[in-house]
């Protein structure tokens, strides 16, 4: 597969049963929480989606918490589809998105580490994020058993790092 072939775009009203289909995909093997049509359809602005060959094989959302932070929800992509490099393209669209609301912190809660850790997200406490375990985790079948990692890439310091003169090697 070219990294041309992929298309990402803000998910459309035809994308929901999709959406669903993907994410449900990796929720019956216990790597995210199932989604209903009803909460993809609630959600359907927070989604983007990558689309190959006219068909949906991937999908991301991000979630507003607070004024400064949100949370990356549903990164899934088609089995057929997984090294390609669609995962990494819906994480930085994800990021983009945050970033025009003007978001500092962006957090996700993940079985994925490396991935998440090539993208900029650093692992943090769970504990620090209070406002996702009172508002979701409280409802979540595995609320007293969780074993994903909660992960976090904050936008400000990484724009400020990237403008910052970088030093020559040799000492000069």
């Amino acid at each position: 597969m070219k990294k041309t072939d992929v298309t990402i775009r803000p998910a459309r009203m035809a994308d929901a049963g999709r959406i669903c289909s993907l994410v449900n995909y990796y929720a019956e093997r216990g790597k995210m929480l199932h989604r209903s049509l009803e909460s993809a359809y609630e959600s359907l602005r927070d989604f983007h989606v990558a689309q190959r060959h006219g068909e949906v094989v991937g999908c991301v959302s991000v979630s507003l918490f607070w004024a400064d932070l949100a949370e990356v929800k549903s990164l899934a992509v088609a089995p057929h589809c997984r090294g390609t490099g669609i995962g990494g393209k819906l994480l930085k669209a994800a990021v983009a998105d945050a970033r025009k609301l003007g978001v500092k912190k962006l957090f996700a809660l993940t079985y994925e580490r490396d991935f998440f850790a090539k993208q900029g997200f650093e692992v943090i406490q769970r504990d620090t994020l209070p406002e996702k375990m009172w508002r979701e985790c409280i409802y979540c079948p595995k609320a007293d058993a969780c074993d994903e990692i909660a992960m976090m890439c904050y936008l400000d310091r990484r724009a400020s790092r990237a403008k910052a003169p970088r030093r020559r090697r040799g000492g000069r």
